[in-house]
C-alpha cells in the first residue's frame, strides 16, 4: 500500500519501521519543524524525522497544516492511506478525506477513555491496570473517530509513563500493521464511540508536578510515575525544590499521630508518611542543583529534614 506516514516523537519510530518492514511503499513523511533543545537552543530534528532520512523517505514539515500546504504535497505523493502517530498537529477535513482509506491513527489509549494530548500519563497517574493501543479512523473531532483495532496490555505496578510508552509504542506498530492487512482485504469493521464514556487526557505541565502528602499513598505512587520523565515530580525540603523520579508502595505503617510528609530513614532506604499512614520508599531522587540519584546516595552525603515542607 502506498502511505504517507505523519509522526513527531520517538513514539512514533517503530510505528513508521514497522511500515517499511511491512513492505509498504512510504512515500513521505510529515513531522513537526525542527525545535531548539538544549542549553545552546540548537535546532533539533525530530526522532521520526531522523528516522526517514536514515531510508530514504523524503521529510515534510510543514508549521501548520490549517493553510490547505499539506495538500499540494499530498497530490505529488498520492497515498492510499496516511498514517498518523503522535503527529501533535490537527488535520484538516480536506486531508482526512484525502486518501483511499483515508487517515488512520493510533492512539495511546482504550478509546474512548483517554482522548487527548496525554493518555499514557493520565493512565499511569490514575492508577489504570490496564491500558493499549486503538487504531482509529480519524475525523474532525479530537480522538473522536470510529474505532478499527484495539490491543491492550496491563500496567505494572511501579511502570512510569516512560517506560508505558516505549512498550505501547511497539504495539501501535503491530496494531497499525494488523490494520492496513484488514484494510487492503476489506475486512475493516469500524466502531462507533460511546462518547458518554469519554475521558479527556489533557497536556501535563509543571503545575502538575507538586505531592500532596496528605494524599493516600497509592495516589502519590502513581504521580511519581505519571510524571516520569517529565515533568517530574516534586515536594518542598527545607525550602527547596526536591524531585522524585521514582518511588516504590511498602506496606509499612507510621503511628496515627505521624504527619504526612514526615520522612523517615533507615539506613540507605529513605520513606515518607503518607495521608493513609502507610510509608512510601523512595528510589530515584534530585534535590535541587544535582542530578538524579538513588535515595541511598543521597542520604550518605545528606542529612534531610524531619519533613517535607
Amino acid at each position: 500500500m502506498r502511505v504517507v506516514f505523519m509522526g513527531t516523537p520517538d513514539f512514533a519510530v517503530p510505528t513508521l519501521l514497522r511500515l517499511i518492514s511491512d513492505g509498504h511503499e512510504v512515500a513521505g513523511v510529515f513531522t513537526q519543524p525542527d525545535k531548539p533543545k538544549g542549553r545552546k537552543l540548537e535546532l533539533t530534528p525530530s526522532e521520526v524525522k531522523v528516522c526517514a532520512l536514515e531510508n530514504g523517505i523524503p521529510v515534510f514539515q510543514p508549521k501548520s497544516l490549517k493553510n490547505g500546504e499539506a495538500i499540494p504535497i499530498l497530490n505529488e505523493l498520492k497515498p492510499e492511506v496516511i498514517v498518523v502517530a503522535a503527529y501533535g498537529m490537527l488535520l484538516r477535513e480536506d486531508v482526512l478525506s484525502f486518501p483511499r482509506y483515508g487517515c488512520i491513527n493510533a492512539h495511546g489509549s482504550i478509546l474512548p477513555k483517554y482522548r487527548g494530548a496525554a493518555p499514557i500519563q493520565w493512565a499511569v497517574i490514575d492508577g489504570e491496570k490496564e491500558t493499549g493501543v486503538t487504531a482509529m479512523q480519524m475525523d474532525k473531532g479530537l480522538d473522536t473517530g470510529d474505532m478499527l483495532l484495539t490491543k491492550t496490555l496491563e500496567i505494572g505496578e511501579d511502570e512510569t509513563s516512560g517506560e508505558l510508552f516505549d512498550r505501547l509504542s511497539f504495539l501501535a506498530a503491530d496494531v497499525i500493521s494488523e490494520v492496513l492487512v484488514l484494510a487492503e482485504k476489506g475486512e475493516l469493521n469500524p466502531v462507533s464511540q460511546d462518547d458518554s464514556e469519554s475521558s479527556y487526557a489533557r497536556m501535563l505541565s509543571k503545575d502538575d508536578c507538586p505531592i500532596d502528602f496528605s494524599e493516600p499513598a497509592s495516589v502519590i505512587h502513581n504521580k511519581i510515575r505519571g510524571l516520569s520523565p517529565w515533568p517530574v515530580a516534586q515536594a518542598q525540603l527545607s525550602g527547596e525544590v526536591f524531585k522524585i523520579h521514582l518511588s516504590s508502595l511498602t506496606d509499612k505503617k507510621v503511628s496515627e499521630d505521624t504527619k504526612p510528609g514526615t520522612i523517615i530513614t533507615d539506613k540507605n532506604d529513605m520513606y515518607v508518611s503518607c495521608g493513609d499512614k502507610r510509608l512510601l520508599k523512595l528510589v530515584t531522587v534530585q534535590p535541587k542543583g544535582s542530578k538524579r540519584m538513588s535515595a541511598g546516595d543521597y542520604l550518605r552525603g545528606h542529612k534531610p529534614g524531619a519533613s517535607f515542607d
